[in-house]
């Protein structure tokens, strides 16, 4: 799922609230990196962090406003971060609230 910009400022805001993603930032669309994630693993938003890739799909909400489950996709090979492993993607535990459509960024 790609995220609107004020989706990926939520989704940063709220995964900073848990340990492993302190240092979690958002790989840029224009990264030499996006087009093979997005070849591997379809058109998403990826956010790369402390234990490595992963991206948001959409969850069940909890209230009335859109949700997504993080989901992780590749893990770091080594504890220096210089590489990754790719494996079958893991839901996690941590679902965030995306907000609605009518929350968007409004074009200027």
């Amino acid at each position: 799922m790609k995220l609107s910009t004020a989706r990926i400022q939520r989704t940063l805001d709220q995964l900073e609230e848990h340990t492993a993603f302190k240092d979690a930032l958002t790989i840029r669309e224009d990264s030499p990196l996006t087009p093979k994630l997005s070849e591997l693993f379809g058109d998403h938003t990826f956010f790369l962090d402390s234990e490595g890739i992963h991206i948001v799909e959409p969850a069940e909400p909890r209230s009335s406003v859109p949700a997504g489950k993080v989901i992780k996709l590749a893990t770091w090979k080594d504890a220096n971060r210089t590489a990754l492993t790719p494996h079958r993607p893991q839901a996690t535990d941590i679902v965030v609230e995306l907000g609605s459509e009518a929350e968007e960024e409004s074009p200027e």
